[in-house]
């Protein structure tokens, strides 16, 4: 009886430990996935896809959305700075990353009623 107790007390700090381990990466996958690299707006324009480089945009992604795409900015600045999106619809833009672990990410910028950016904030398809 006291192994089983035992085992279940060890069991359960696993697990608390293992879910931990989960949303402390959850919580900061974006900067360490997408910010290996600072914005560079020729490096953006001219990117494409290869088998080296998958991620294509999404090593900028992160460093873009934090310190150069500031709530307030005009859409035209935006459309200035990264070009043409992927997606576009009246209150949003998507840029595309690339395949980015495993799966395809998008940079999707929020724009309100007098097109200022509002947030921004990386999808995956």
């Amino acid at each position: 009886m006291k192994l089983i107790n035992w085992a279940s007390i060890v069991l359960a700090a696993f697990t608390v430990l293992l879910t931990i381990v989960f949303f402390t990466w959850w919580a900061f996958k974006d900067s360490v996935v997408f910010g290996s690299e600072k914005f560079n707006q020729t490096k953006w324009m001219q990117s494409t896809a290869t088998i080296e480089t998958e991620c294509k945009r999404g090593d900028m992604a992160y460093h873009l959305q934090q310190q150069i795409s500031v709530k307030g900015v005009p859409r035209d600045a935006v459309s200035a700075l990264l070009g043409r999106p992927s997606y576009e619809d009246t209150n949003a833009r998507e840029y595309e990353l690339g395949k980015c672990m495993y799966v395809y990410h998008g940079l999707r910028i929020f724009f309100d009623e007098n097109n200022r950016l509002m947030h921004s904030r990386i999808s995956s398809h």
